[in-house]
């Protein structure tokens, strides 16, 4: 990418640069996702021990779009 692009990408306000940082990860697929991923050990750990507590108890799932709501009022 151009760094003229990129410096320009930079000035945008924090919540549009977060909004392009999710959009791009998001444009991503899972395989994508998890080639350019490298979990340490104790991440993995907090990943299974967050797993199993889903797996627990789905109910206290909350969707992704629900979040994504919260953080824009947020700001």
């Amino acid at each position: 990418m151009a760094p003229e692009v990129i410096a320009s990408l930079l000035k945008l306000p924090a919540g549009e640069r977060a909004d392009l940082a999710m959009a791009l990860w998001e444009s991503l697929d899972d395989s994508a996702r998890e080639a350019v991923v490298d979990l340490t050990p104790a991440q993995v750990l907090e990943f299974e021990r967050r797993r199993a507590e889903h797996d627990a108890d789905p109910s206290t799932a909350i969707p992704w779009s629900e979040v994504r709501r919260r953080l824009s009022v947020d700001r």
